[in-house]
């Protein structure tokens, strides 16, 4: 397999644009200083560092790499195109992935065999959004 060259112009998009689409799409990530981002609350250290490496692995087989600020019981996951200077639509492909995979909750789907995680303070994760 060969290495593939960025295009040279991607399409980035403004402020407003970007805030709408936000709106639409990803309702849990905002955007500031030029960046798509997204605070993920975890229950400790443990959880933190499953999120960071879901992340991870998102962004390496992406090949699109956000920036993280992880702490004990939160991960805020940054985006933005670096070659484009700007938030592209790479940006927000990566974030719907991002946010479908680290959000998932079995348990909640009628269909699914999984459990999903307790509702036991031993086997707390994330603190899901609504």
């Amino acid at each position: 397999m060969t290495w593939r060259q960025q295009p040279e112009h991607e399409r980035v998009y403004t402020t407003d644009e970007i805030e709408a689409r936000l709106k639409s799409e990803l309702p849990h990530w905002y955007v500031e200083d030029g960046w798509i981002r997204r605070k993920y609350r975890t229950s400790g250290w443990k959880s933190t560092l499953m999120v960071v490496n879901t992340v991870g692995h998102l962004a390496e087989a992406a090949f699109h790499h956000p920036d993280l600020t992880v702490s004990y019981a939160f991960v805020i996951v940054k985006l933005m195109n670096h070659a484009a200077k700007g938030v592209t639509d790479k940006d927000f492909a990566l974030a719907r992935k991002i946010e479908e995979v680290i959000g998932w909750q079995p348990g909640k789907d009628p269909d699914s065999p999984l459990e999903g995680t307790p509702d036991d303070p031993r086997f707390k994760y994330l603190k899901y959004d609504g």
